[in-house]
This record gives structure tokens, C-alpha cells and sequence, in this order.
């Protein structure tokens, strides 16, 4: 029976210890402290479940299992017969087997049994056995290693513990324990010490079994409790060396040892704001619309990705376990004056335990609506497909039966599910909408009282992207591109599809939005943003942009002849952290790192810790490395032990989680500056990350000189055509600046192993290598940016420019005097925040822009450079006259035009010399009018501006004319 359990409440809702629970069962329990026991425990609990007829409890917990380790594969073992001879009937299964206190006595009988087999077939092991020890420290499980790193931060190895009197014995069978074995070890030894995480199964045990000793033979005990009964080994953390390092220098001091604590690393100096990078909804992730409430509802979150409702600003609250989805409810309901709520309920859910929620709600006559929101796969876990047959007709047929007052199926594609329910029929009365409708359809279920159910069906986005590289989908039929030129920035599709694929870009007339075609996932709810910017392509599929024209083969011959670092492995371990962004690649990279090391012989492991860090949050990879595998006992690395820094996202690498590992005269960082935006800053336009700052604040957390960054998107994207090889490239810039100690045949051995776009990431690495040391090389083959203006001239240039084509040369000049006429008595600061907002508000996107932006050819020669395939755009309008808005919705609908709309575009943009003139015909729309107020309020304001110079502070005025952009 493996019990997983999440001691630091990692990815947990939280932490458990399922040894306690698996014990008063009567059931023997081993705790592995490693990869490499797992092997061994698991062999053993087989081979003792056979002898006793037991269920072995096997403990496996989050730090062991989300590692990995370079390790030796023994032989297979062979048990030795135990001296037991069982009860009349034996100890196995057997039937008739009914309900009885037999089954009581034999389940403790089995525990006899497994005693005599651990007797024959010890599991604990005495790792440092002196002659005549005077203390005997008792591990279990991982906190063995944590304490034999401690004793080695102390000085101790194996050999000095042992000259000191110290015996270190670690248990594997944590229940029953072996008290008489324990007795044998402990006599006459004066205290023991057990180390243990979490409640102490393995201390109490122990006293209740040396508790009859004769006092001169009994040894004082300590663990929780000192001998004062003060606190000692935390009980509530997970355990770390330096959480240890006090507790064993003290037993040491006591022992008369003469011991130096190291000294600890600096508490991190952590400014209050900063960035964090939390976990959110994958691109086009079904939840992104489905956990919406209308508004003045609540909804009550489940077990699943749609969990992360929580933080994303949906009236979403609540923990609940599985199958216990909306019972909170049932007793909260009597108590307050709001009368119905949502409760969210996934499919897997709903399967496992749900639909045991659903028939209490019915039971108790609560009003609920359960949101069963059915995505096709188990998608927190890895998209497993959920266990035996699930259909949303079956659902509907299900839930109707157990007494759903009404039913409805909302879905991303109901023709789909008519095709569906043609072969198997939906539940009697059940309705089918598309997913537009979901706020009307929900304001009509929370009107109707009693339990209804609405099934949402729309596939999980990163399966449906695993099912399309398989070939078992087809291809997304359509690509949405934004019109950076017609995008305001407003936000507006972001807001609305909650997409991480809606991306902020800098561009020369402010900061727009984009599709990040190598993430997007083609869910296209973006295109509910009102915003005319957008348009389809049907059929096409994104073209792979060239890198440099440079031969890879030069690439490589030129990195392969740079001085390679002088890096080796030291007598101590040497530990990286790798921090990023779920997702991206982090993992990878310490995945190469460790293979490398493995491929030298070396001793190499990794723990990976991500959580729900796979949908863009949080991942912390450690590394550790050690020229012999024994050297390193534990896998994470310690608060302060950090030799290297490989930051791959600003904001991961200056949380708190990754400052405690970094000491400021130890570590070095090798820092990708590029801005990665964190769920916040998608949803607020107006949001940045302050890359300066955060790359400065990790500058100050090391020696000068010990940080060194690039933007390694960025270089990726230009150097290989690829942002997402980023991360290698990074990699390889680490390894040339001497912060990865493993050769470079095996570093590239490790990515021709990985078997992922090989040929790629050796690109990448070699890239990285001469941007580290060659970056003369890497500057003459990048081609030249086209950055933004920077000085006031290029501003007024490049705006001028566009304003000519936007109207005419009389309206360009227009724009150019009034800024010449602030440069002219207020300077160029003051002048450059006119220069920017007055062009905002002189080329607001009327009819006649989006008509001449959406036609110009130079968009789409952009689009036929970027997509490949047919590229016949459909746009997205909703046009005056046209447009409706449907009843409860606040914007009108947007209409889909086909490719045959561009002529009718370029005609409306040649009449754009009507614009704002007594025959426009759009002149009088309330839009249009409200924009030209607005222009006129703007120009009064700098003129008001301008009569207060001298009299009125410079920055306020400033602030005062840039905010129109804002």
C-alpha cells in the first residue's frame, strides 16, 4: 500500500502523515529515505506480505518521489527463512471471510509474522557502529540524510562519529519496530536522539519498549521533547541540516566534542511588492471560461485545476475534499440570506466521489447548481484519461436520476455533442448551448430551486494539444492573430479569455497585445474581447522563424574552439538551483545536468518541486552533485548552500524560496532578464514587471561580480528562431561562465539522450557558451532591432509619419507644431509626454482606420511571413448598424467577416477624407463624438499646462499630460 504523503503541504490542500493512520491498522509500515531504497523496501515489503499474509504500508513522500538520482542497481535479494510458526489456519487470505474478531487477532498475529521475518531479513541498518557508544542517534527514513549532512557540516564524517561515541542507526521498518533489535543497539548507551519527520511514530514505540529496562540499562530519550521537555526536533516542518545543526552540535558538546556551527546564511532582504509568479489556467484552458458567475453569484471551488478559481478575481472560494463538493453548503445554506451558489465539480471528481455530493444535495433540497465540467482527462495530474466509461449523455442520464431538478450541457462546440447524442441520448429535458450563452444560461439555472447541473464540455487545452502532435486530433482548423497597429492595449481580450497566450508586446506606439503562437492552444475566446484588432486564419499554421544566417556547423566549430571553464568537483557537494516558470523547460534543464554528472560516474540528483507549477507557476529544481555518489546524503539543497543560481524567471529567482538558498559570499547567478508575464500582469493592462529591480535585488543578495544576465528569450528568438529554447541557452551561457561543473561531451551527450529537438538544444547551448564568451562573434551575425523611438525627434518622426497616412499631411503638421510649440516653451520632457498622448488621441481607431490598417498590405505580406498555408483572414467586427446587443449583455456581438470583406475594407478606408465632416456618415455616433470632445479637452489642457509653467510643480504637469495613454 503506497501512502503518499506531502510533509511540506507542497501540492497538497494539506500535509499528512499516513504512517500514523497505516499503523492503527495493524498494518507494518517501511519508510524508504531514497531512490535507491525504494528498489530494496519495495522488494522486501513485497517478500514480508507474502510471508505474513499482511498489507505492507510503503511511505513515500514528496521530496523522495519528485527526485531523481544517479544510482547502482544491486542484485536481486534473497530472504532467509524467519523462525515463526503461524496459528492453526495460517495467516492468509481465506473464505468465507466475515466480520469478526478473528480478523482482529490475526491482523496482530501478521505483525508477529512480520517481527520474525525482519528478524531473519533486518531492514534496519547501524550505518556508524563504535565500539562502546555513549549516544545513538535513531533516523527514519529521509531524515537520515539530513542528518548525516548536518553531522558533515559539523566536522563529523562516519569515522569521527564513531571515535566520538556515537552510534547512528537508521529504521526502515518504522511499524512494528524492532524494540528487541533497538534494546540490543541502545544498551548501555546513554541517551538516545531520534530524528524523525512529523508526529513521532518511531519515539514512542521506542519508549513504550525500553520503558521496562532496569534503570542502569535504560537510556534517557529525546526526540520531540528534550530531557526538560522543551522542544527539540521540529514536529510540525519538514526536516533540513540546518534545522538538525543546533540539536546534534548540542549532543555533540555534551559528548565533549568540540564543534563550530557554520555560520548561517543572511536572512534575504525581501522588499515588500514583489512580483509573484502564481499558478493559472493553461492556454486555452476550458476553466478559463467555465468557472465564470454571473454576476452577484458565488461559486464554491473543487478538487482540480479549476481550483486556481480561487485567485483569479471569480467570486470563487472554498476547500473542500473530493466528494464533499458542496455538503459545506447543505449546512451553510440554513444560516445566511444568499440563496443558491455554484459549486464547481470536475469530471474526474465526479466519477471518483461527485456524484455522491450531487445525491446528498438532492437529499438535503438545497439550492445548488454543480458545474460537472467535463474536459476529457484527469488534467492536474498529467491528462490521464479518467478511469472506466465517462460520456457527458451518460452524466446527464446519471444526475437526472438522482432527482437534478433541470440539466443543461453548455459546450465550445454543440454540434459535436448533437452529433454525440444522436448515437446516445442526452437525459430527459436536457437543453445544449453554446458556450456564449454561459452567463444566461446560469442566471436562469440559479432562478430555478432545488439541485440543477450544468455539464460543460470543452476538451482540456494542453491534451487536445498532446492529442494534435500524435496525430490522434486533428490540427487546430483556426489562428487568431491580433493587429498590433489596431490593438489599443486595452486588455479587454485578455480579460475576457483569461488567456496566458495573450501576451503583452512593446512596440513603437506603446505597449499592445499579441498571440504567442507557440503557447496558443486555439481555444480563440480572445476574440470575444471588443476590439476590432483580430483576425482568423482558417487552415494556416504558424511558420517557424529563421534564425541567423549562420551554419550550424559554424556555430558549433566556432563555440567547440572557446577555452573551456576550469570547473571540477570538489570533496563537498556543489548544488544549483534552477528557477523558472512551469511549463518552460526548467525541469529540463536540471535533467541535463544530472545526466551529464551520471554519464561521468559522478554522484548527481535532482528534486524537482512544482506543484500546480505545471500550469505557469513556481519550479524550483535542485541539483546536487558530489564526485562520489555516497557523498551526498540528502536531495534538496539547504538554506545557504547554493553554489550556483541558474534564474531563468526573475520573479521565481527573487521569491523567498529561492533567496534561502543563496549565500552572499558563496553562490553565483546567471539571470535571464526577459520580462515573463505573471498571471496579475496579464489581467491589469497598465501592469509591469520592473525587470531592473528585480535583476538589481538579486545583484545585492551576492558578491559584486557574481551575477551575470542576459535576456535569454530574446536571443533565442533571434539567434535560433525559437524563444522557447531559452532556457538551454542559458544553460550553455551557465556552463561557459564556469557555474555547472560537467564536461561538455557529456553535457551534450545528456541532450542527444534527452531525444528532445537534440539538434536544436546543442544549437542552444553552443549559442549560449559564445554570448558568454565570444559576444563579438554573436553581435556581428544579429540583425539590427527595430526598437521604439527613444529621443523626442524619432518620436515625432515616426507619429508624424503614421498621422499622414491616417488623414493627411495637413493633420501630420497639425500634430507637429503643437508639439514643437510645448519642446518650444517647456522643454523636451514635458514636450515628449504631448508627443505620446496627443497621437493617441488624434489616431483613435474609428471605422476608417481599422478598415485601412485591417487592408494594408503590409499586414498581410506580416501574415503570409508568419503563417504558412492558406492565409485568408476572416475578421471580427461589429460594425454600426449591424451589430446587436443581445439582451443582458453589455457590448454587441461581434460578426465574422470572410476574406471577400477586404475590398469592401479598402473602400471605406479611401473615404477617410470624410472623416468628422458634415457627410461622414459616422460622424454623429455617440463613440465618435465622445472622441473628438476628447481631443479638445486634451489640446485645452496643454494649454492650460503651459500657463502654468513656473507656477506649478514640472512632474505634476507631466503626469498631468501623459495620462490620456493610461
Amino acid at each position: 500500500v503506497v501512502a503518499g504523503d506531502d510533509h511540506g503541504c507542497v501540492s497538497s490542500s494539506m500535509s499528512h502523515q499516513s504512517d500514523l493512520a497505516l499503523a492503527a491498522w495493524h498494518m507494518p509500515v517501511i519508510h524508504p529515505g531514497s531512490i535507491a531504497e525504494y528498489e530494496a523496501f519495495g522488494l522486501w515489503g513485497f517478500a514480508a506480505s507474502r510471508f505474513s499474509g499482511a498489507w505492507v504500508g510503503f511511505k513515500a513522500i514528496s521530496e523522495v518521489v519528485e527526485g531523481a538520482a544517479s544510482i547502482d542497481l544491486a542484485p536481486l535479494p534473497t530472504f532467509a527463512p524467519a523462525a515463526y510458526t503461524p496459528p492453526p489456519g495460517g495467516l492468509h487470505i481465506r473464505w468465507p471471510d466475515l466480520p469478526s474478531l478473528a480478523i482482529e487477532a490475526r491482523a496482530l498475529e501478521k505483525l508477529e509474522a512480520v517481527r520474525a521475518f525482519a528478524r531473519a531479513n533486518p531492514l534496519d541498518r547501524l550505518v556508524v557502529a563504535p565500539e562502546r557508544p555513549r549516544l545513538l542517534v535513531v533516523t527514519v527514513g529521509k531524515s537520515h540524510g539530513d542528518a548525516m549532512e548536518a553531522f558533515r557540516l559539523l566536522g563529523h564524517g562516519p569515522d569521527a562519529l564513531a571515535a566520538a561515541g556515537v552510534a547512528v542507526l537508521k529504521v526502515g521498518l518504522v511499524h512494528p519496530l524492532d524494540v528487541a533489535g533497538l534494546s540490543a543497539v541502545a544498551a548501555g548507551v546513554e541517551t538516545v536522539l531520534v530524528i524523525e519527520e512529523k508526529a513521532p511514530l518511531v519515539e514512542r514505540q521506542l519508549r513504550d519498549g525500553l520503558y521496562d529496562l532496569p534503570a542502569g540499562r535504560r537510556p534517557r530519550i529525546l526526540g520531540k521533547r528534550d530531557a526538560t521537555g522543551a522542544p527539540l526536533v521540529p514536529e510540525v516542518e519538514e526536516l533540513r541540516p540546518s534545522r538538525l545543526l543546533p540539536v546534534l552540535a548540542d549532543r555533540l558538546r555534551d559528548l565533549g566534542r568540540p564543534v563550530r556551527v557554520p555560520d548561517a546564511a543572511p536572512e534575504p532582504a525581501s522588499p515588500g511588492g514583489l512580483p509573484v509568479r502564481t499558478p493559472y489556467f493553461c492556454s486555452g484552458c476550458p476553466h478559463n471560461t467555465s468557472t465564470r458567475v454571473p454576476e452577484g453569484s458565488q461559486a464554491r471551488a473543487g478538487i482540480g485545476c479549476h481550483f486556481m478559481a480561487n485567485w483569479m478575481e471569480r467570486d470563487t472560494t472554498g476547500i473542500v475534499p473530493m466528494g464533499a463538493e458542496g455538503v459545506d453548503w447543505t449546512g451553510q445554506a440554513p444560516f445566511t440570506r444568499q440563496g443558491h451558489v455554484f459549486q464547481n465539480l470536475g469530471d474526474g471528481t465526479y466519477f471518483h466521489s461527485g456524484h455522491a455530493a450531487i445525491r446528498q444535495a438532492v437529499a438535503s433540497g438545497a439550492n445548488i447548481t454543480y458545474k460537472i465540467l467535463y474536459n476529457d482527462a484527469v488534467a492536474m495530474t498529467g491528462g490521464q484519461p479518467v478511469d472506466g466509461t465517462l460520456s457527458v449523455p451518460q452524466i446527464t442520464r446519471l444526475v437526472a436520476a438522482e432527482g437534478a431538478r433541470r440539466v443543461v450541457v453548455v459546450s465550445d462546440d454543440p454540434d459535436r455533442v448533437a452529433a454525440a447524442a444522436a448515437r446516445d441520448p442526452l437525459g430527459p429535458g436536457v437543453t445544449l448551448h453554446h458556450r456564449d450563452d454561459l452567463d444566461a444560461v446560469q442566471r436562469s439555472l440559479r432562478e430555478t430551486p432545488g439541485v440543477t447541473v450544468l455539464v460543460y464540455d470543452q476538451t482540456c487545452a494542453t491534451e487536445a494539444r498532446r492529442r494534435r502532435k500524435r496525430g490522434s486530433s486533428p490540427l487546430a482548423p483556426r489562428r487568431a492573430v491580433i493587429n498590433d497597429l489596431v490593438c489599443e492595449g486595452c486588455g479587454d481580450c485578455q480579460a475576457k479569455s483569461n488567456c496566458l497566450s495573450v501576451v503583452p508586446v512593446e512596440t513603437e506606439f506603446g505597449r499592445k497585445r499579441a498571440i504567442d503562437q507557440t503557447g496558443c492552444n486555439s481555444d480563440l475566446s480572445c476574440l470575444k474581447g471588443f476590439c476590432p484588432s483580430f483576425v482568423t486564419l482558417e487552415g494556416a499554421t504558424p511558420r517557424r522563424r529563421p534564425g541567423v544566417a549562420v551554419p550550424a556547423e559554424t556555430v558549433a566549430a566556432r563555440a567547440a574552439a572557446l577555452a573551456e571553464p576550469a570547473t571540477a568537483l570538489g570533496p563537498e557537494p556543489y548544488e544549483i538551483l534552477v528557477a523558472g516558470v512551469g511549463g518552460t523547460g526548467v525541469v529540463t534543464v536540471g535533467a541535463l545536468i544530472t545526466m551529464a554528472a551520471h554519464l561521468e560516474g559522478r554522484g548527481a540528483s535532482v528534486l524537482d518541486f512544482m506543484g500546480f507549477a505545471q500550469k505557469g507557476g513556481q519550479v524550483l529544481s535542485f541539483v546536487r552533485l558530489a564526485a562520489e555518489p555516497g557523498a551526498l546524503n540528502q536531495v534538496r539543497i539547504d538554506r545557504g548552500r547554493a553554489d550556483a543560481v541558474l534564474a531563468c524567471d526573475l520573479v521565481v529567482a527573487a521569491s523567498r524560496d529561492a533567496a534561502a538558498v543563496i549565500d552572499p559570499a558563496r553562490t553565483r547567478i546567471v539571470a535571464n532578464s526577459h520580462e515573463i508575464p505573471t498571471g496579475a500582469t496579464l489581467r491589469d493592462p497598465s501592469a509591469r514587471i520592473d525587470t531592473r529591480m528585480l535583476e538589481s535585488l538579486l545583484a545585492r543578495r551576492v558578491r559584486p561580480g557574481a551575477l551575470r544576465s542576459l535576456d535569454a528569450q530574446a536571443m533565442a528568438a533571434r539567434l535560433i528562431g525559437d524563444a522557447q529554447a531559452a532556457n538551454v541557452l542559458l544553460l550553455g551561457f551557465a556552463w561557459q561562465c564556469g557555474l555547472v561543473p560537467v564536461s561538455r561531451a557529456a553535457l551534450e551527450q545528456a541532450v542527444t539522450l534527452n531525444g528532445v529537438a537534440a539538434s536544436a538544444n546543442r544549437l542552444a547551448l553552443a549559442w549560449g557558451r559564445l554570448l558568454a564568451a565570444d559576444p563579438v562573434f554573436v553581435e556581428a551575425h544579429l540583425a539590427p532591432e527595430d526598437v521604439p523611438a527613444r529621443d523626442l525627434g524619432a518620436v515625432v518622426v515616426r507619429r508624424a509619419a503614421y498621422l499622414r497616412a491616417y488623414q493627411d499631411e495637413a493633420y501630420a503638421a497639425r500634430y507637429r507644431a503643437r508639439v514643437a510649440a510645448v519642446r518650444e516653451r517647456a522643454g523636451d520632457d514635458l514636450a515628449e509626454a504631448v508627443a505620446r498622448s496627443l497621437f493617441k488621441l488624434m489616431a483613435i481607431k474609428d471605422e476608417y482606420e481599422v478598415a485601412r490598417l485591417q487592408s494594408d498590405p503590409a499586414f498581410h505580406a506580416r501574415l503570409a511571413q508568419d503563417f504558412e498555408g492558406p492565409v485568408r483572414p476572416t475578421f471580427h467586427l461589429a460594425p454600426p448598424f449591424l451589430a446587436r446587443t443581445r439582451p443582458g449583455e453589455d457590448e454587441p456581438r461581434k460578426i465574422a467577416f470572410g476574406p471577400w470583406l477586404l475590398p469592401v475594407l479598402r473602400g471605406i478606408a479611401a473615404l477617410k477624407g470624410l472623416r468628422g465632416r458634415r457627410l461622414d456618415p459616422l460622424r454623429l455616433i455617440a463613440e465618435r463624438r465622445e472622441e473628438r470632445a476628447v481631443l479638445a479637452e486634451y489640446e485645452a489642457q496643454v494649454d492650460t499646462a503651459l500657463a502654468l509653467l513656473g507656477r506649478a510643480d514640472p512632474s505634476t504637469l507631466r503626469d498631468l499630460l501623459a495620462a490620456p495613454p493610461r
